[in-house]
């Protein structure tokens, strides 16, 4: 069977792609094509650093539904963790470096997201479509997505990008947009007075609160030229997927010129300090300096059609896998302030771990 070039599946219904009719590294050049009618959507992922080659497509082919086809599905071959990278404590010592620029009062970081990674290995070829199956069986309410990324050059051909996103980068419809950032978590627990007790103590937490609205803030700030209105939640709420509880803070606006496409949008906000920092750029360069390239970890995945509607979420929850299915990279970040602890942030990527691995059948 001939698997589709994209897939977004979430609660807000499913966008299935087949083929490549034409594929863009940078964004500008697809923008373009929706704006000069050669391309009715474009669907893929966006990188980490927009600066970046980005993997996006127009389709051969594209179908809106309600849920994912009822796709005949193979097993999966045994995965097993083969790399930590880096190690645990040379991600601390990534952190405390990360904590001296926060509690410097002349270094303008407020906020930075730093993430760890796993190399995978499996005994046979990884079906991506067994696993978009199971991320979704997993947690109903996330979005689950799949791209190919090979728009994005040689180095990418035949990867492609799959995971389960909590977390609404930004949607438009006609002039309506909408965003969801997610940012503080705690761990779920299986037993439901002790889960409980973890969500509350989430909600009161004073350094997630901070590390949240420091997110909200800075995307307040980026959709206020691009909207005559705009309702931010005056509070966080408690959302939850099957591993973590985080906070959330639903925002929607209304557009001033609906030229503004979801594109557009997505670039105005993108990377939000969920996953960057704040201010942006100079967390950007400190990702840049002690983590490296992050490619498609901590992008955006989603599609814009020729009305200038879609729907982007964050790419995170997730894993990149080879071209011969035999090996994946996942990634996992937290976000650090300057009231963060190492050992509970090493902890926190673990718990962000559980959404891939659970669905990949790894124990962690």
């Amino acid at each position: 069977m001939a698997h589709p070039s994209f897939v977004l599946s979430g609660p807000a219904g499913t966008v299935v792609a087949d083929g490549i009719a034409a594929g863009y590294d940078d964004v500008a050049a697809a923008a373009a094509a929706l704006a000069g009618g050669s391309a009715d959507i474009v669907v893929g992922a966006l990188p980490f650093d927009i600066r970046g080659a980005a993997a996006l497509l127009t389709p051969v082919s594209v179908s809106f539904a309600d849920a994912l086809p009822a796709w005949s599905v193979p097993a999966l071959p045994p995965v097993r963790v083969v790399a930590t990278l880096p190690p645990p404590e040379e991600h601390r010592a990534r952190i405390r470096a990360a904590l001296r620029h926060l509690r410097d009062p002349e270094n303008p970081l407020q906020k930075v997201v730093l993430a760890r990674a796993l190399r995978l290995a499996a005994e046979a070829e990884m079906d991506e479509l067994t696993i978009l199956h199971r991320l979704v069986a997993d947690d109903p309410e996330a979005t689950a997505y799949l791209a190919d990324l090979s728009a994005a050059g040689a180095e990418h051909r035949g990867t492609v990008l799959v995971g389960a996103s909590p977390e609404l980068l930004v949607a438009r419809s006609g002039e309506l947009v909408t965003c969801q950032p997610f940012a503080g978590s705690a761990p779920r627990s299986p037993d439901p007075d002790t889960d409980a007790a973890s969500g509350a103590a989430l909600a009161e937490s004073g350094k997630n609160r901070h590390e949240h609205q420091l997110v909200v803030d800075t995307m307040r700030a980026a959709l206020e030229p691009l909207c005559d209105e705009l309702d931010v939640s005056a509070e966080p709420a408690l959302s939850r997927t099957a591993a973590l509880w985080h906070l959330s803070t639903p925002i929607r606006g209304r557009l001033r010129d609906t030229s503004t496409t979801a594109i557009d949008l997505a670039l105005a906000l993108h990377p939000t300090p969920a996953v960057g920092g704040v201010p942006t750029e100079t967390a950007v360069d400190l990702i840049a300096e002690l983590e490296g390239d992050r490619g498609f970890y901590a992008g955006a995945v989603g599609w814009c059609d020729a009305r200038g509607d879609g729907r982007w979420v964050v790419s995170i929850r997730g894993a990149q896998l080879s071209a011969d299915r035999r090996s994946a990279l996942a990634k996992a970040g937290g976000g650090i302030v300057a009231e963060s602890d190492p050992d509970d942030e090493v902890d926190e990527t673990t718990t962000k771990f559980k959404t891939i691995l659970s669905a990949l059948g790894v124990q962690l």
